[in-house]
């Protein structure tokens, strides 16, 4: 995963007892990214966990329960010493709920929305695909929220007007499906900033030639897609996990719509991919800036 960043940062992990979390903060430590880590959580079992030479960079909070840890994170955000939100070893509804909470929260957009963005071997360009984390079946606006919630992420990516496919089953617009109805919607719309192109198969978004054999007008979209907005969560999330598993390819996630960046990681994820995750919140920062 190749991401500029800015120089290092300071976060805050909500629940820091679990193994992946603590190589991935040892290595991100060892890297640079990171100054200083506000962990939540049992004082000696995270310690425990991190290796000496990076335990004088972490402060512990102490916390028992899921949504203690998810508060006292957010609270660092909050009072602004720190600037990534990360989770580690608690729940996402916890998570989740302490970020959107209206008065000690860190929402900003009145939609909160997850992207993976992930290097495929030999694909030649970044690629992300959402909302694959948060929103079940987003509707038209919530899809327009989605895409201009990715701005600053894209510009600390160095994207220049981020080319999004609408994704759905056909090309062709019709009332049986409405994931065709929100594209052509959208399209006609526009966003500021994007290009957007759609409804459109999957082949028809990342493949040039898909495109050019189901003669696809010139949108400067379809065959190049930058960021694949799909119908559902389902759709999003097995793509992005057909990646990693069946491409071998390096992904990071990412949640949208807060004060700063905040990671969602899934269960499964190792330590890399937690890194991926970092490298693309440091970017955003960039980008926010």
């Amino acid at each position: 995963m190749q991401a500029a960043h800015q120089g290092p940062v300071q976060i805050a992990v909500a629940g820091g007892a679990d193994e992946q979390v603590a190589i991935a903060l040892a290595k991100a430590f060892e890297m640079g990214l990171v100054l200083h880590a506000t962990v939540t959580g049992d004082p000696e079992q995270v310690m425990a966990l991190l290796p000496s030479s990076a335990q004088h960079c972490v402060t512990v909070l102490a916390a028992q329960t899921p949504a203690d840890m998810a508060r006292l994170a957010v609270s660092e955000i909050r009072e602004g010493r720190a600037d990534i939100l990360i989770k580690g070893a608690v729940d996402s509804g916890a998570y989740l709920k302490a970020v959107v909470n209206r008065d000690t929260g860190i929402a900003v957009s009145r939609v909160l929305s997850n992207i993976s963005i992930a290097e495929l071997p030999g694909f030649g360009r970044l690629i992300g695909a959402t909302d694959n984390g948060i929103l079940p079946a987003p509707t038209c606006e919530q899809k327009r929220a989605i895409i201009q919630n990715s701005a600053a992420l894209w510009r600390g990516l160095g994207v220049v007007n981020p080319k999004v496919a609408l994704v759905a089953a056909t090309e062709k617009v019709t009332p049986a499906m409405p994931a065709t109805i929100d594209a052509a919607t959208l399209v006609r719309q526009g966003a500021n900033g994007f290009l957007l192109a759609g409804p459109m198969g999957y082949d028809m978004a990342i493949s040039p030639r898909a495109a050019a054999i189901k003669g696809a007008a010139a949108d400067g979209v379809s065959g190049c897609a930058d960021m694949l907005v799909f119908p559902n969560i389902e759709a999003a999330n097995a793509v992005v996990k057909s990646w990693k598993f069946h491409a071998n390819a390096q992904t990071g996630s990412i949640v949208l719509g807060g004060r700063v960046p905040i990671l969602l990681n899934s269960r499964s994820d190792g330590a890399q991919a937690r890194l991926n995750g970092l490298l693309l919140a440091i970017a955003m920062l960039r980008g926010q800036q």
